[in-house]
């Protein structure tokens, strides 16, 4: 991949951004999708790549643009599979809470799992713990596992977990062990790639979420030195069969290179709403400001961006 795509995908995430942070607060989650969806298709295709969406808001049929298959870019420059969530947490600009994001990863084709949309079992940590934590395991082992590599006592742990009537097994594990834990409502993307910062205070992410996103948060961790281990959870013999017809095995533990290969892959997310890493999308008359991050796993490097943008100027986000 060139180089050069990461600060083009940077462009993407933050057109989604700006568009869907309008719908904050309003209580209209689709409204709010809908935006960010739209934005963000029209940004990918000034790109010069062939894109080929892996992982995107459903299929064809479900979808009128980023459906699994879409075809993304100009047409000219590199092949790449493409994991779109235009809006990571539609529930949260609905509601005006913590942690949207609009996110983008890509990798050399063929190099990202292509999830189904399921659940996904999920552990997730920062470089300090890579290799330390088994998704086989249990959460008191794995809280000991993350306390001995961060030289923590285990009091000081903090864990991540979706805030969700299935994980109360996990929340009382954690409790007992003696850990701190903070409840997240929506957004486990960003509740994965936070472990690998240390100033947001978060150690480890149990629980079960959306494998697309289990994908996404994997890239992000690739760039950042950090694992995450999933297992796909199917809930019907519907879903039973889709994974048999994509050639996943169900109980198999998917580690970082099942979930995206090679040695290279870029990674990008811009605050919708506010979050521990990133602001959320501030309007200040004829501008906008946004926050994002972007990772490239090849070079280990990690940029914040700020931007300010001139909504007269480019009133609908790109420039062609």
């Amino acid at each position: 991949m060139e180089r050069s795509l990461s600060m083009e995908l940077v462009r993407v995430t933050e057109a989604a951004a700006l568009s869907s942070a309008r719908w904050m607060g309003r209580g209209k989650k689709d409204e709010a999708d809908d935006a960010a969806t739209t934005a963000m298709r029209d940004v990918f295709n000034t790109i010069p790549m062939r894109g080929t969406v892996v992982i995107g808001e459903g299929e064809m049929d479900e979808a009128p643009m980023l459906y699994i298959g879409e075809q993304l870019g100009t047409g000219n420059g590199p092949e790449v599979d493409v994991a779109v969530d235009p809006l990571e947490g539609t529930n949260i600009v609905a509601s005006g809470g913590w942690n949207a994001l609009a996110v983008i990863a890509i990798a050399d084709r063929g190099n990202l799992l292509h999830a189904p949309d399921m659940y996904m079992d999920k552990i997730a940590v920062g470089p300090e713990s890579v290799g330390q934590v088994d998704i086989n395991a249990s959460v008191t082992d794995n809280l000991r596992a993350v306390a001995k590599a961060k030289n923590k006592d285990i009091e000081d742990v903090v864990a991540t977990v979706l805030n969700r009537p299935r994980h109360a097994k996990i929340i009382e594990e954690i409790r007992e062990a003696g850990a701190r834990i903070k409840l997240i409502n929506d957004g486990d993307v960003a509740g994965a790639y936070n472990t690998a910062f240390n100033r947001t205070g978060v150690d480890i992410l149990f629980g079960t979420g959306g494998a697309p996103e289990g994908v996404l948060a994997a890239v992000a961790l690739k760039c950042l030195g950090g694992e995450l281990q999933g297992r796909l959870l199917p809930q019907d013999d519907a879903e039973l069969e889709r994974c048999k017809k994509m050639g996943i095995e169900v109980n198999k533990v998917l580690r970082m290179d099942d979930l995206v290969k090679g040695d290279d892959a870029i990674f990008a997310a811009t605050g919708i709403t506010d979050g521990e890493l990133l602001k959320g999308v501030q309007y200040n008359g004829a501008y906008g400001s946004t926050h994002s991050i972007v990772m490239r796993a090849k070079s280990g490097t990690v940029r914040f961006v700020e931007g300010r943008h001139s909504l007269k100027k480019k009133p609908h986000l790109v420039i062609k």
